[in-house]
Formats: structure tokens, C-alpha cells, sequence
């Protein structure tokens, strides 16, 4: 793999995380980010947050589009 071959590999994986981005900024707007199955530790001065429920709903959805899109 050439230089252009991975300059074109970070310009994609830039996107993604562009998209990932602005994804979770339209969650939390929608109040989406404390969902049901989330786990919050708080000790002391210490909060530790485990979005479970938030990761499955995006893995269900991102099957879901990654089905529509490579379907033939």
C-alpha cells in the first residue's frame, strides 16, 4: 500500500468518526443518552459511566443500515 493508498484509508476513518460525531451529538439532544441498561458509579468525586444500553441500540441500528446497504 502506497501513500496514497493510506492517505485515502485516514480521510475515510476521518469521515467515520465525523459521522460518529455528530451522531452522538443528535443523541444527546434527544435525551437519548441516558437510556435504560446505562450503568453510573458514583464514588465520592468519581463517576464512572458504562452506556450499555446505548451501544446495543446503535449496534442494532448499525446492523440494520449495514444490511441495507451491502444487500444484493
Amino acid at each position: 500500500m502506497g501513500l496514497e493508498g493510506i492517505g485515502r484509508l485516514l480521510i475515510g476513518g476521518a469521515l467515520v468518526l465525523l459521522v460518529l460525531g455528530g451522531l452522538f451529538l443528535l443523541l444527546g439532544r434527544f435525551g437519548l443518552d441516558r437510556l435504560p441498561g446505562d450503568l453510573v458509579f458514583k464514588r465520592g468525586g468519581i463517576t464512572v459511566y458504562f452506556p450499555i444500553g446505548l451501544m446495543i441500540l446503535l449496534s442494532i441500528v448499525g446492523t440494520i443500515v449495514l444490511n441495507i446497504i451491502f444487500r444484493r
